[in-house]
């Protein structure tokens, strides 16, 4: 066979007119909250941070960034939002084409298929009231990637900078679910997230390892209750400064928790002292301290 040194010559230079480009694109890097400062968890409700706060989570769909601060958007990544019984207008190929009106359609007329199911009919957490995500086989997972990846793109729209995906521990509380099928649905998010330069966390599910952090693609933690339940090291041991800890009101000697939880880790993380409706300062029950 005969060589054709121009075409081998135009395939070198279009090769490293590659390159080139590769390299003079902007890198984008992720970024991570500065612990030295305070934690606020506005998921509840939206009112203004005092000034020691440098991070602030509040939900998708209710709120818009703080400027200035480390923005995190709380999405509920493993199961339907709390007494919402909507999923957003989704067609999605990988399991089959969801049945839409022009606004939203019903998990369970719709996406039922997605759900953790008793006798054939999705069922609810009975603590919240929401549906269970069925992340078992890789179709389920890709199909319920299709619905919540928009989720994620309306917090990159917004300008936060992180994801706090919650109820990753559906696995430890549902016995048909497994640790594995969670993970490997936080993966195909915390990937979408990552290419939207959004950092993605490990929302509770105390006592994962090292490999499960790669495996689902995790960033930085955010921990609640974990004083209460003595196992914030299992946090900060994968974490280091980078665990958001949220101790509850409502809990059994729940203020002597909150001071032996600053007394531990309070000059290494933020923690912040909640009540469990986590409301704004309007309401009776409202409390937000920090440490």
């Amino acid at each position: 066979m005969r060589f054709n040194m121009s075409a081998g010559l135009a395939a070198i230079a279009q090769i490293l007119c590659d390159v080139n480009k590769a390299l003079a694109a902007p890198q984008q890097t992720l970024t991570l909250f500065d612990p030295t400062g305070d934690f606020d968890y506005q998921i509840g409700g939206s009112f203004n941070p005092n000034s020691t706060v440098k991070t602030i989570s509040r939900d998708y769909e209710e709120s818009d960034i703080v400027e200035g601060l480390y923005n995190i958007c709380y999405i509920n990544a493993f199961q339907s939002q709390s007494g919402d019984a909507l999923a957003r207008k989704v067609v999605y190929r990988a399991f089959h084409t969801m049945r839409t009106n022009s606004l939203a359609c019903r998990w369970e007329d719709n996406a039922k298929d997605l759900l953790l199911q008793k006798n054939g009919e999705p069922y609810l957490d009975p603590d919240w009231g929401e549906y269970i995500f069925d992340t078992t086989t890789d179709a389920e997972r890709q199909a319920l990637a299709g619905i919540v990846k928009p989720w994620i793109k309306t917090c990159s729209d917004k300008g936060f900078n992180a994801i706090e995906p919650d109820n990753l521990d559906t696995f430890n509380r549902f016995d048909e679910l497994s640790k594995e099928g969670n993970l490997a649905f936080a993966k195909i998010l915390s990937d979408y997230a990552h290419s939207l330069n959004l950092a993605f966390a490990q929302k509770n599910a105390a006592g994962l390892e090292a490999t499960d952090k790669t495996a689902g693609g995790f960033d930085f933690a955010i921990a609640e209750e974990c004083a209460f339940y003595n196992e914030c090291n299992t946090y900060t041991d994968l974490y280091g400064d980078h665990v958001l800890e949220i101790e509850y009101s409502d809990n059994k000697n729940a203020a002597s928790v909150f001071t032996k939880a600053c007394t531990a880790l309070g000059a290494q993380i933020p923690i912040t002292y909640r009540d469990r409706d986590v409301s704004i300062p309007t309401k009776k029950k409202y409390v937000n301290e920090h440490c």
